[in-house]
């Protein structure tokens, strides 16, 4: 304990927290979650089920984000009492569990100050996340399905709402693609440097002979429109097509012709939803996916331009991004931050933050080398 200078380590806590405070406007967060507990008392509530649901999973989201916050807040404050008892009483045990605690503590509020790095234009919207497969076969069908489950449990740890609208189950096993959506406030900021190619070695539970295999998966983000967001969708430049809804193996689970395929004929963008037992709906709800790709194919179109302007001939951002190693030896490994893993089975059951705050911090790096 010798040599920490609590008194300044906990005044430093403290200024950082009134930072992040601000930036995350606290108090506008306690006005969004008293406005949105009013609309969930009320008994028309699940009248509209979409919206209700949006409405509870916000509220859910926003509560647990202002709870950490406060509850940090609590721990700064706890701490501040054990360092004083600590000296007082001189316990070595207590000593030791004060350094600890403040270790832990100056790790979440590290963490939580990855908030404050988010004030991209669309950082704060819930997101859309689109995983294909790629090269490798039915092991790249089924590593598409293993990254939907770890952005699912990675969601359902931090209890954000998951929306899945479609996913095409390959023939053998795995998943040809999948595209769900994340309720959650900065949804988008913090999972869009998720966006890219990633990579799986490992030993191949297809193949019979037991050899190593490489397989691919593409991870794509973008984030939710609102209303006030200017994307206009011609329907001359729609077709439209009606389809009956498949499970694992071609299984039927509606018993109506209910899923909806869109293609922007312009673009050649496609997108699907069967997530619904309405037509209409499914329809809607494909729109909503729709017009966010448009709009990140309209900001992606921008910022080539941009680079080409300036002559930057370097690889786009996201390609290439992670390596998830099972054979010869465990580990996970993002290429762009050097961030890595020796437990996949942790990453993969969602443990993803540290991964995520390292792409966050190196994108704003390399922001401001752009700049």
């Amino acid at each position: 304990m010798a040599g920490i200078d609590y008194d300044a380590e906990i005044k430093q806590l403290q200024a950082t927290m009134a930072t992040i405070g601000s930036v995350l406007n606290i108090d506008r967060m306690r006005e969004e979650i008293a406005d949105l507990g009013e609309q969930v008392a009320a008994p028309d509530l699940w009248d509209d089920v979409e919206s209700a649901t949006r409405i509870t999973g916000r509220l859910s989201a926003l509560q647990g984000e202002l709870d950490r916050y406060t509850g940090l807040e609590s721990r700064i404050e706890d701490l501040s009492l054990m360092v004083e008892m600590a000296q007082e009483e001189g316990d070595a045990d207590t000593l030791a569990e004060t350094e600890a605690e403040l270790g832990r503590i100056k790790k979440s509020v590290e963490s939580l100050e990855i908030r404050t790095l988010l004030n991209g234009e669309y950082d704060e919207r819930e997101a859309i996340v689109t995983i294909r497969s790629g090269a490798g076969g039915v092991d790249a069908a089924d590593f598409a399905e293993m990254l939907m489950r770890m952005y699912t449990r990675w969601a359902e740890q931090h209890k954000y709402g998951v929306e899945v609208y479609d996913v095409s189950y390959a023939e053998e096993a795995g998943i040809k693609s999948a595209e769900f959506a994340i309720h959650a406030p900065y949804a988008y900021g913090t999972l869009s440097v998720e966006a890219g190619t990633h990579r799986l070695v490992r030993i191949s539970p297809f193949d019979n002979q037991g050899r190593r295999q490489t397989s691919f998966a593409a991870v794509e983000v973008v984030p939710v429109l609102e209303q006030t967001d200017e994307v206009e969708v011609d329907e001359n430049d729609l077709r439209v097509d009606v389809f009956r809804s498949g499970g694992p193996g071609g299984q039927s689970v509606n018993t109506t012709d209910s899923a909806v395929r869109l293609t922007h004929i312009p673009t050649g963008i496609v997108v699907s939803c069967q997530n619904e037992k309405s037509q209409l709906q499914n329809k809607a709800s494909a729109m909503v996916v729709l017009k966010a790709k448009l709009l990140a194919k309209k900001k992606a179109e921008e910022a080539a331009l941009k680079k080409d302007l300036k002559g930057d001939v370097a690889a786009s951002w996201g390609d290439q991004m992670r390596n998830y190693v099972l054979n010869p030896y465990q580990i996970v490994k993002d290429l762009r931050t050097g961030h890595e893993s020796g437990n996949p089975s942790s990453v993969f059951d969602g443990d993803l933050d540290d991964f995520m705050e390292a792409g966050i911090r190196w994108r704003r790096g390399a922001e401001k080398v752009e700049a």
